[in-house]
């Protein structure tokens, strides 16, 4: 599976991805986006609030997500 370089990437440039992570997860709210900006680790705890993901499965959620960018 191709990967994305790397999440640096994603939160370097958090603003400019924001659109993408909506049509993704469009649960998220603009205060979501604005409290996670750019670090996965909150990111990964937002999916497994709204989403009632496992802590595994927002993890591959969001692999994914990097990987078709």
């Amino acid at each position: 599976m191709a990967r994305h370089k790397s999440w640096d990437g994603i939160a370097g440039n958090w603003k400019q991805f924001t659109g993408s992570i909506k049509e993704q997860w469009g649960k998220l709210t603009d205060d979501d986006l604005a409290q996670i900006n750019g670090r996965r680790e909150q990111l990964e705890g937002k999916l497994q609030e709204l989403y009632g993901r496992g802590k595994h499965e927002a993890k591959k959620e969001i692999d994914d997500f990097l990987a078709r960018l």
